[in-house]
């Protein structure tokens, strides 16, 4: 339904979100996209464990679940101990993860379960000063830490660290921004504690008190092609997002992050694909319900999407 039409009385606390791995339903293929499927099914990637490995090889995968799933398969070990993937680099760099493309040379590093610690915090602010993301298949981690913040004077909490549970709760099925509310709503005033799992380290350090950049460098994709990976559907090989694209594209991010408190690079780049055709903010949000179901943005979020992409479209975005 258009802008101011839709419905007040989304159930905000809903826990049944059906957005699964940030992507989109895909669009209507044109005729040459079967073809072009079907040889993407077949691409071959070299990976390796981010703390050292011997080099495997992984084809044949259409989502980021398939793709952990090949990569436990060639190194031996369970699909639920990968918790995220960088491109072209072994360090856990926020700006290089894996997302839902990857450039055909890319060669993918997987970050396994490490060690476990927990960490007990007195919320003195509301803002605690992270940005959550999560791999797509049930693992939310720590993007960022605000300089300054509170979760940055707590030395025990770093970027890559996944968030297993919160005050004894298992939150490791729960996407992000259901991480990013439940942290959000904890009471000020009191303790809460929180089981982390850091990445496996090689036997040099991974600088794990990074902050995790502010992403202005961040790259969806390397090379001039790159294999998008679908929940529904196929893997197809397209072309790496325009530079007006791109720079869209990490302004919705960035409102995530002020909207929600999560990073989301591939969400961000759905949106700005579901915005590419559209004549006006009704016709945009009307495509985000039908793509994105029960995620129910705000109006005023969606309202600064739209201006966004729009800014983008019009050169006024740096």
């Amino acid at each position: 339904m258009p802008l101011g039409l839709r419905s007040k009385k989304k159930d905000k606390s809903k826990e049944t979100f059906k957005l699964v791995e940030s992507e989109a339903a895909a669009p209507a293929p044109a005729a040459a996209a079967p073809a072009r499927a079907a040889s993407a099914s077949r691409l071959q990637f070299h990976t390796q464990l981010a703390h050292g490995s011997p080099t495997g090889r992984v084809e044949g995968f259409g989502s980021a679940r398939e793709l952990y799933a090949k990569i436990a398969e060639a190194f031996r070990i369970d699909p639920a101990e990968i918790m995220f993937c960088t491109l072209n680099t072994h360090k856990a760099d926020m700006d290089k993860l894996l997302g839902a493309q990857i450039g055909l040379e890319d060669f993918i590093f997987a970050h396994i379960k490490g060690q476990r610690k927990e960490v007990e915090v007195l919320k003195t602010d509301d803002v605690l000063g992270l940005t959550i993301t999560d791999n797509g298949t049930g693992c939310a981690f720590i993007k960022r830490i605000k300089e300054g913040s509170l979760m940055d004077q707590t030395k025990m909490i770093c970027v890559g660290d996944h968030i297993e549970t919160i005050n004894g709760k298992n939150v490791s099925d729960c996407r992000h921004y259901e991480v990013a509310k439940m942290l959000k709503d904890l009471e000020k005033g009191q303790v809460f504690k929180l089981e982390l799992i850091e990445p496996m380290k090689a036997f040099e350090k991974l600088e794990p008190r990074s902050k995790g950049g502010t992403l202005p460098e961040a790259k969806i994709s390397r090379g001039r092609e790159t294999l998008r990976l679908r929940t529904k559907g196929p893997a197809t090989v397209e072309e790496m997002p325009t530079e007006v694209e791109e720079k869209a594209i990490k302004k919705v991010d960035e409102l995530l992050e002020t909207y929600m408190g999560i990073r989301d690079i591939e969400l961000a780049a759905t949106m700005v694909e579901a915005g590419r055709d559209k004549k006006n903010p009704d016709e945009f949000a009307v495509a985000l319900d039908e793509t994105l179901g029960d995620f129910a943005f705000p109006d005023e979020f969606v309202f600064d999407v739209w201006g966004a992409i729009g800014d983008a479209k019009q050169g006024r975005l740096e």
